[in-house]
Formats: structure tokens, sequence, C-alpha cells
């Protein structure tokens, strides 16, 4: 790769996408909304897509000077990575609830360093961090009923990220104006 090429629009595009996909593929198997699919269904597409290229673009962020993304993706790539491995692996429900509720913390914090991104970067981890707050309590909880509004919420945090980019993409609004005309996407 030339380092005169600047990768970061282009990997935040495509990290939002992986990131996005994950989240979606997890959210709906947490619901339970498809009969006999399970969050641990989406261990595949968590390990490789949401682990391994997710931390991949983080590492091209880093490179392109981006250092808020690059945390963001490469912090993500681990935590999937992790999940994806260890789904179907016996673990205790409290090994499993502060796994999901230390990682929250992570979530937490891309929360509140993405501060000036808006709805779509902050808001994606805004909602990461309550889907993962709602996993691991309700895991600790051994309660179904937190560990599916996690799952659900999980799934509109990933609507969100593929929602951003895939309008980063194809310049589609990402806001309304006060004068009600949408502003175009970057990326």
């Amino acid at each position: 790769m030339d380092k005169d090429v600047s990768a970061g629009s282009t990997t935040s595009t495509l990290g939002n996408l992986a990131l996005g996909l994950t989240l979606l593929a997890f959210g709906i198997g947490g619901t339970g909304v498809l009969d006999g699919v399970g969050a641990g269904d989406a261990a595949a597409l968590a390990t490789w897509v949401g682990g391994v290229a997710l931390f991949m673009a983080g590492l091209l962020e880093f490179r392109a000077g981006n250092g808020g993304s690059g945390t963001a993706f490469a912090g993500l790539g681990a935590f999937w990575f992790t999940w994806g491995t260890s789904a179907g692996t016996e673990a205790s429900a409290g090994a499993t609830g502060m796994f999901l509720l230390l990682w929250a913390l992570l979530a937490l914090t891309l929360t509140a360093a993405a501060k000036g991104s808006g709805l779509f970067g902050q808001g994606v981890y805004g909602l990461l961090f309550v889907a993962l707050l709602l996993d691991g309590v309700g895991s600790l909880a051994e309660n179904g009923g937190l560990a599916k509004a996690g799952g659900w919420v999980a799934a509109v945090a990933g609507l969100a990220a593929w929602y951003g980019a895939t309008a980063a993409v194809a310049k589609w609004p990402m806001s309304l104006s006060r004068a009600g005309r949408g502003a175009a996407a970057t990326g």
C-alpha cells in the first residue's frame, strides 16, 4: 500500500459495515425472533468479520492517523474475535456476565470519546454499551428477558452502523438540517 494513500474514510466505512453486520447478526440471534437461531450462531461472522476484519480496519485507521477510529475498530475487533472463538464453550453465567460487562466498559469509553461525531458515531457505541450491559446483567441474573432486550438493542445498533456506512458510500442523508434538507454523508 502506498503511504501517500489515506485509508481513513474508506477504512472507516468498511469498519462500520463489519461492525453493523456483526451486531445485527448477534442481536437478531439474541432476540430469539428466528426459530432455532441464537446469538451463538453468529460466532463465525463475529470471529472473521467482527474480529479479524474489524481489527485490521483498526490497524489501517491507526496507520492513517485516525486514533479514535483505530482504537474503536481494533478494540471491538478484539472483543468480537474473543467472543466468536469462545462461543459454544462452557462458561458459568457469572463468567459470561463479567466478560460482557467488562467489554461494556470499552463501549462506554468509545461512546464518550465519540462526543463530537453525532448520532451515527456516538449513537452506535452508546447502543452497543446498553446491549452489552443488558446482556451482562441478564447473564449474571440468569434473566433471559434482559438478554433478549440486549439482543434488540444490539440489532438496532447494527442497523445504525450499517446505515451510517451505507450512507457514506451512497451519499445518503445522515441528518436533517434546520432548513429541512438532508446533509449528505461524506466518506
